[in-house]
């Protein structure tokens, strides 16, 4: 194992400097600890900081995540670097922390000398990362109840706001994470003209259209194409588990509400199949795997999907619910797990009925609900047609779009933190000398 000695003390390296290097990405990382030790051999590099923790980064790893024009093209931040093109596997000739405080390797077989950003190595600091997968927001799973509510924001200056600044991520940041971590939340005093949905959607993302349009109307209608366009109960379900990919995100904005009855239903369906394990966990393990047809057979279009009702990820984790007993087709299964499936599927109905997972609440014109339509199910009680009017405008997203609106945010909250910290450097640097 080679020491390096560095090449400034650790009282500069105490400071933020300007020259630090660029990194692979658009983002900005703080340097929150500082470098003060380096070693390496020829594969590793061994990097210590101010508060104790030590970091080990692979030869490979490093050479493939530099920064400079040989590596990235520095217009897009995307890689041009072919590994298998470099005539041998690289390797650690030095390493040592600069004047600027960041990490300056030279790598064999090119000879070439690459500079790392200290905060952007501890933020990919691998070798202390036990998940790297791990939501941007902590899941959180919920009962209802009478006595419970929406995550409610006032959202009355939002389109008033501009794109991309303070006053807009003040209402988003905590809408977008109430979304991210309880897969609901309620925006009120909202304008009530139709077409406002699309411009506050938009603040989020690209809309995704589907055979119901880019915006749709959700009120009882003639000749209706889905029982959402008429004033009957409708059931706990997602919408358009009959896509292979159902849209992660569903707007719901009310433009009038003078209905008798109506009331909107909420449950949490990563609950509800948490309750399932727990309390049958044969009937949940079949649900996880047996794979219902859902089929929405309209006049002008025929969309049908496999899949199962509870849906996990590789590491066993919840990651969608396809429910929707009015979007059912026949199972098409093997013979000997028809009688099972079913006896799976009538214990989730019997679960979806119990008022422990119900919320309940009602529309108000301008109020905007956005919920994760992969997770939550919603539902509605009958409304008489006859005693007002009952409008809602509609629209759906990916989860990939609020995912990537919210790191921006966390993006500019860094921006802001290295502005500021770049500012008091640069005053303490400037300031006069005392008397």
């Amino acid at each position: 194992m080679i020491c390096d000695s560095p090449h400034s003390s650790a009282e500069e390296l105490a400071t933020v400097h300007p020259s630090l290097p660029a990194t692979p990405d658009y983002d900005a990382w703080p340097v929150d600890h500082q470098l003060v030790d380096v070693s390496h051999d020829a594969g590793v590099i061994t990097l210590h900081w101010d508060d104790g923790r030590t970091s080990r980064y692979h030869s490979i790893w490093l050479r493939e995540n530099a920064a400079d024009d040989t590596t990235i093209n520095p217009a897009t931040r995307e890689r041009i670097l072919d590994l298998s093109s470099l005539v041998a596997w690289p390797e650690i000739a030095s390493a040592y922390l600069d004047e600027a405080g960041a990490l300056a390797v030279t790598m064999l077989p090119e000879g070439i000398e690459l500079r790392f950003h200290p905060g952007w190595l501890r933020y990919h600091d691998y070798d202390n990362t036990e998940d790297d997968r791990q939501p941007l927001v902590p899941v959180t799973t919920w009962l209802g109840g009478s006595d419970q509510s929406p995550v409610t924001l006032d959202a009355s200056g939002l389109l008033d706001s501009a794109a991309d600044s303070i006053d807009e991520a003040a209402v988003l940041e905590p809408a977008l994470q109430a979304i991210l971590g309880r897969g609901l939340v309620r925006l009120r005093n909202l304008p009530t003209e139709p077409g406002t949905l699309a411009r506050i959607a938009e603040r989020i993302g690209p809309i995704r259209s589907t055979n119901f349009g880019t915006l749709f109307d959700v009120r009882a209608k003639p000749d209706p194409d889905s029982n959402a366009y008429t004033s009957i109960a409708l059931p706990p379900h997602v919408d358009l588990p009959t896509r292979e990919y159902h849209p992660g995100l569903q707007f719901l904005h009310c433009l009038e509400n003078s209905v008798s009855g109506g009331q909107a239903v909420m449950m949490d369906g990563f609950a509800v199949a948490e309750a399932l394990r727990e309390e049958d966990p044969v009937a949940f393990a079949t649900l996880t795997r047996v794979q219902w047809r859902f089929a929405n057979t309209s006049r002008n279009s025929d969309y049908v999907w496999h899949s199962p009702m509870i849906v996990l990820d590789d590491r066993g984790q919840l990651d969608e619910v396809r429910i929707a007993d009015f979007l059912r087709g026949p199972l098409m299964t093997h013979f000997n797990e028809v009688d099972e499936a079913y006896r799976a599927l009538m214990a989730l109905q019997e679960r979806l009925r119990q008022p422990r997972f119900a919320l309940r609440f009602s529309y108000a014109p301008g109020d905007l609900v956005i919920f994760d339509n992969r997770r939550l199910l919603h539902a509605r009680d009958a409304f008489a047609g006859d005693t007002g009017h009952r409008w809602l405008q509609g629209c759906y997203l990916e989860r990939d779009e609020i995912r990537s609106r919210f790191r921006i945010l966390q993006r500019r909250q860094r921006e802001r933190q290295v502005a500021d910290s770049s500012t008091t450097t640069s005053q303490v640097t400037t300031a006069p000398a005392a008397p």
